[in-house]
Order: C-alpha cells, then sequence, then structure tokens
C-alpha cells in the first residue's frame, strides 16, 4: 500500500463505535450516481473511513477504489470482493488519468486540501465523469430532541469542534467544485434508533473526543440525564438531511 500523507485524523481511536453508530447513507443515493456517470467500471471512493459508500457503489460498479489515510479506519472497513482498499489520502490519489467514472467524498471534503483534491479528482475522471461530495449536519427527531442537541453541539462541545467543521455547518457553501452542476434530488438518511444508540452516535463526534482527550472529562455526562427523558423509552424515527452537490468532469 502507498505511504500516506499526513492528516488530521480524528476518528482512527474510535473507528469500531464508527462502525457501529455512524448511518448509512440511502442505497437511492448510489443507484442514482450511477445513472448519471458515464459508465460503470470503476468508483473511486475518497476518505472511505469504514467502507460504507464504497460497499454502496460496488453495487453498480465493476470496481470501487476506497482511499483512506488511518490504518485503524481500514481494519474496520467493510469487505465486499468488488472493494479494493488503499492506504492513500486524498491530497495522493495515484489512480491512473482519465480511469473513473465517478468519484465521491461522503462526509469527507471539508477536512481535504480542496484544491489539491480537486485537481486530483479532475485528473483520475475521464470525459463526463461524476464528482459527487456530500455532507450531513445533527439529525432530526423532535422539537425537544433537537434542541437538547443542538444546545449540546454548540454551548458544550461546540470550542472543541475542529475548524473544518464549520464548512458542514455551513451546507458546503465554499466546496463547490469547478465543474458544471447536476440538479440533484434530496435525500436523507434515516434511522430507527433507542436511546443507547443515539448516545453512542453521539459518542463518535470528532469534538466529544477531542473534550475526552483534552479534558479527560466526558461532556455527555451533561447531556444524558435530559437526553434521556425527552427521548423516552421506545425506539424515535432520526434523520439526516444531506447536503449533496454532484458536477460532471469535462
Amino acid at each position: 500500500m502507498a505511504t500516506p500523507a499526513v492528516f488530521k485524523d480524528h476518528f482512527s481511536g474510535h473507528s469500531g463505535a464508527y462502525e457501529r453508530y455512524r448511518p448509512d447513507y440511502p442505497p437511492a443515493l448510489y443507484a442514482w450516481l450511477a445513472q448519471h456517470a458515464p459508465a460503470r467500471r470503476l468508483a473511486v471512493d475518497v476518505a472511505t473511513g469504514n467502507g460504507q459508500a464504497a460497499v454502496g457503489l460496488a453495487e453498480h460498479f465493476d470496481a470501487v477504489v476506497a482511499l483512506e489515510p488511518s490504518a485503524e479506519q481500514l481494519r474496520q472497513a467493510r469487505a465486499h470482493p468488488r472493494v479494493e482498499y488503499r492506504q492513500v489520502s486524498a491530497e495522493a490519489m495515484s489512480l491512473a488519468v482519465d480511469s473513473a467514472d465517478l468519484v465521491v467524498a461522503a462526509q469527507a471534503a471539508h477536512w481535504f486540501d480542496w484544491p489539491v483534491f480537486i485537481a486530483g479528482a479532475g485528473r483520475i475522471l475521464g470525459p463526463g465523469g461524476i464528482l459527487a461530495i456530500w455532507c450531513y449536519g445533527l439529525f432530526e427527531c423532535d422539537p425537544a430532541v433537537d434542541r437538547l442537541v443542538a444546545d449540546f453541539s454548540r454551548d458544550v462541545v461546540g470550542p472543541w469542534w475542529p475548524r473544518e467543521r464549520r464548512h458542514v455547518e455551513e451546507g458546503y457553501r465554499e466546496r463547490v467544485p469547478p465543474f458544471p452542476a447536476l440538479d440533484a434530488p434530496r435525500f436523507e438518511m434515516q434511522a430507527d434508533w433507542d436511546f443507547d444508540a443515539v448516545l453512542g452516535y453521539l459518542g463518535t463526534w470528532s469534538a466529544v473526543r477531542r473534550a475526552v482527550a483534552r479534558t479527560g472529562r466526558n461532556p455527555l455526562g451533561l447531556l444524558e440525564a435530559p437526553l434521556r427523558s425527552a427521548w423516552g423509552a421506545d425506539a424515535r424515527r432520526v434523520r439526516w438531511p444531506l447536503v449533496l452537490r454532484v458536477h460532471r468532469v469535462r
């Protein structure tokens, strides 16, 4: 495997929890991207993490190359016969020129050296190739739960969010690829979670992990009781609307 470039690693220390508690992207998203790609020979998933998007894309493409700089994340990655994992950063893509039909970055483009990534994606995408990036912010459940989670994100762990998080909060306003845009339908993730699952998910936030590492205290202790009261005993439906940008190269 190629030697990874230096990168800001906010997730390796809890890659198992990330695999367990992060929601899955909707299958309809992968189908729509495949429908608009010029061919279905090769998709590239950049900063694949646990391989969630890579495995989804593999249902529609002959081959998927999944790039991830974190060795620990790759150890947790989901196996699939059409997915090849490589320990490579977004800034060091080494695939052949014009070899890819689709390049995606799922909940990851805010971490990249943006000009370097765009140049690399433009180089490996063939004529008519598609570049798609997407992100999601806080989940939506009901007003009481949403208010507690928003207050926790802003007031309790707000200082611990990496500065790149602002791109997510701004809906990728400054992450616009310099290629013609495609109109995309709205997609969202959904999950039916009990309280333990939602607390586990919140524990994967980079801001929570940084707060624990720097202070030795878990800030979720401040949220757990009021959130449990608002959540109740039953499973609840949670939703994450996706911010999706899709662009066609050449």
